[in-house]
C-alpha cells in the first residue's frame, strides 16, 4: 500500500502538517493524521506506530523544540521515517539540532521544507508504485518547463 502516516507531536502542528498534505493529494498519495507526543505519552505513539506500520508507510513526523518523535519514531519502525520539524525562531533556529542529531542505529531522514517532504515521500513510494513513479516525472517536468518559461523573457536582455 502506498500511503503516508503524518504523526504530530501535537494539534499545534496541524497547519504545518496540511502543507504536507496537500502536497501529498497532488501526487495522489493516501495519508492519516495521527498525533502523539514521544515525550508525553510515549505508549500511545507506540501503539500508533506499531499499528500504522503494517500498512509499511512512510511515516513523516512534525515535531519542534526537543524533537523525540522522529528518533522514537525511527527506532520503533522498519519503514522509512521523515522527520519534518516546524521551522521555529527560539534559540535561533538551533532546535533543529534535536532532529538532526541522532543516536547510532537511529537515522529519520530531515526535511525543512514541508512540500519536499511530500515530495521525497512519493520518490520513497514511487520505487514500487508506477502511478505515483509517473506524477513525481510529471511534477519534476513542470517544475522544469516553469523554469525554461521564467527565463524565456529574459533572453536577450542584459
Amino acid at each position: 500500500m502506498s500511503k503516508a502516516v503524518i504523526l504530530m507531536g501535537s494539534r499545534a502542528d496541524l497547519g504545518w502538517a496540511q502543507k504536507i498534505a496537500n502536497r501529498l493529494k497532488q501526487f495522489g498519495i493516501d495519508f492519516v493524521f495521527r498525533i502523539a507526543s514521544a515525550h508525553k505519552v510515549p505508549l500511545q505513539c507506540y501503539d500508533i506506530i506499531k499499528e500504522q506500520e503494517k500498512s509499511n508507510p512512510v511515516f513523516i513526523t512534525i515535531a519542534g523544540l526537543s524533537n523525540a518523535l522522529s528518533g522514537f519514531s525511527d527506532a520503533q519502525t522498519h519503514c522509512p521515517v521523515i522527520a519534518c520539524p516546524p521551522l521555529g525562531d527560539s534559540f535561533g533556529g538551533g532546535d533543529v539540532y534535536s532532529s538532526l542529531r541522532m543516536p547510532s542505529g537511529v537515522a529519520p531522514m530531515v526535511i525543512l521544507n514541508p512540500e519536499n517532504a511530500a515530495l521525497a515521500t512519493a520518490k520513497i513510494l514511487a520505487v514500487s508504485n508506477g502511478k505515483i513513479r509517473e506524477k513525481v516525472k510529471e511534477f519534476q517536468e513542470a517544475q522544469r518547463q516553469k523554469l525554461i518559461a521564467d527565463n524565456e523573457p529574459l533572453v536577450g536582455v542584459p
